[in-house]
């Protein structure tokens, strides 16, 4: 059985930082792809980044970019999404999502197995 689980998120002041991360179960990693996805209240959910394991490149999304990271683990069966420099812009529930290809993708509906989310609030 196929399961993601998140878990790190919590409430941080803006500056602090936060590493979210996402066990795998029911299936290995290895070529195979887990993408960070957020929803903040009232907002469509977006993809935050992913990375691919055929090339081992990461995609961000813009306003991300040089703040969050995505890194694995594929001994742990697990992905990260280490944060940086966190604003109140970036509150929100973050779920990791497995794609059953190698490559990277921004679009929800390419991603077949959700977690249940992880609450990140950024506030002083």
């Amino acid at each position: 059985q196929v399961q993601l689980v998140e878990s790190g998120g919590g409430l941080v002041q803006p500056g602090g930082s936060l590493r979210l991360s996402c066990a795998a179960s029911g299936f290995t990693l290895d070529g195979y792809t887990i993408g960070w996805f957020r929803q903040a209240p009232g907002k469509e959910r977006e993809g935050v980044g992913c990375i691919s394991t055929s090339d081992w490149s990461a995609y961000y999304l813009n306003s991300v970019k040089g703040r969050f990271t995505i890194s694995r683990d594929n001994a742990k069966n697990t992905v990260y999404l280490q944060m940086n420099s966190l604003k109140p812009e970036d509150t929100a529930v973050y779920y990791c999502a497995l794609r059953t290809y190698s490559y990277c993708s921004n679009y929800e509906y390419q991603y077949t197995y959700w977690g249940q989310g992880t609450q990140v609030t950024v506030s002083s």
